[in-house]
């Protein structure tokens, strides 16, 4: 991709991606046809999922960053975002509806033609850029590079390191908190947590989130998130209850898609659009799984090295998203007094 940005038009670019990934679910269904190991596609489709869930991801935010202006992003982001979690009580309805009547693997062609829908649209945001010269250049690497010489860059992907510790702590309590109740209590309660989620986070995403950060600044936008964390760690510290851990779940979800994602997008609006393109990708899929892996790390290294329980546990990952908020302050207070020097030309004038 770091050579893809580099050489080619980023009027094609992003067009090609979303291409290059309804291809990707063609041929995972073309070899539905011509294999018969089909375990091993399964495995091969998982493992592929999981990262083209943030690649694509990735590549539409730093489109968004580049199209938007730092003000525009502070009152459309959190509405954009909110189409996140529309699409996330939306989606499953397909395979629902459709998996008896089409079959599973076909489900593959429907996911194919709904990216192949996205080109028309990318053209018409196209349409609201400037003109200007579109070839990024430089070398693949650079994201890299520029990842850990430019301390804002790597302040951001701090900030989405100790997001991800948070991610984990809190889901591995929690999977470990319900190994008590049976099978059925088990869904009921992940089923009840993802529509309280997904309906907090479209309502906050579309009513608060443009609000918090045009009035209230990126501060405590960035912030507001990890120090609800920090309260409901210490709450669970005092009080271990599974209750106390599904709000912090809730929480940590719902502020993430409607408030924490959107603001930590807007983040790349006051950067180059080389560090869009080429350093976000890094941040958003390089640090992200890397925290994942250290996240699981030093969970496993606190409860099974140590023996540490779910009250030492949560006043550690109190300590953690007590850093997180104040991080959160500083990107927000850097962001706020920061030159537009990474806009577009068009950006700048917005500005």
């Amino acid at each position: 991709y770091g050579i893809a940005v580099a050489r080619i038009d980023l009027k094609r670019l992003v067009p090609a991606v979303y291409l290059f990934c309804a291809g990707s679910f063609l041929l995972f269904y073309l070899a539905t046809i011509v294999f018969d190991d089909r375990q091993l596609i399964d495995k091969s489709f998982y493992v592929w999922v999981s990262f083209f869930a943030l690649f694509h991801v990735s590549v539409f935010w730093s489109f968004m960053a580049d199209l938007y202006s730092r003000a525009q992003g502070k009152r459309l982001f959190g509405i954009i975002g909110a189409g996140a979690s529309i699409g996330a009580l939306l989606g499953p309805t397909i395979p629902v509806i459709f998996s008896s009547r089409v079959g599973v693997y076909n489900l593959l062609l429907i996911a194919a033609l709904l990216l192949l829908f996205l080109l028309p649209i990318i053209h018409a945001l196209e349409k609201l850029k400037p003109l200007q010269a579109r070839q990024i250049g430089g070398d693949f690497f650079n994201g890299f590079v520029e990842l850990f010489g430019n301390r804002f860059l790597l302040a951001i992907a701090l900030f989405l390191l100790l997001y991800t510790m948070m991610s984990s702590f809190v889901y591995f309590e929690l999977k470990n908190i319900m190994v008590e109740y049976d099978r059925e209590t088990r869904a009921y309660y992940w089923g009840l947590m993802d529509l309280i989620v997904n309906s907090l986070a479209i309502f906050t995403a579309l009513f608060v989130t443009g609000r918090l950060a045009t009035r209230f600044g990126m501060a405590l936008t960035l912030a507001l998130v990890p120090l609800l964390m920090v309260i409901g760690w210490i709450a669970v510290a005092l009080t271990p209850a599974i209750t106390l851990l599904i709000a912090l779940q809730i929480i940590r979800r719902a502020g993430n898609y409607a408030i924490t994602r959107p603001g930590r997008e807007m983040l790349f609006t006051a950067v180059t659009r080389e560090s869009r393109f080429k350093t976000k990708p890094v941040i958003d899929i390089v640090v992200y799984r890397g925290g994942d892996v250290l996240a699981g790390w030093t969970y496993t290294g606190l409860a099974q090295g140590i023996g540490l329980g779910l009250g030492a546990i949560a006043l550690i990952a109190a300590i953690i998203a007590m850093l997180w908020s104040i991080l959160a302050v500083l990107l927000g207070k850097h962001f706020e007094r920061e030159p537009v020097t990474g806009a577009t030309p068009n950006q700048a004038v917005m500005e």
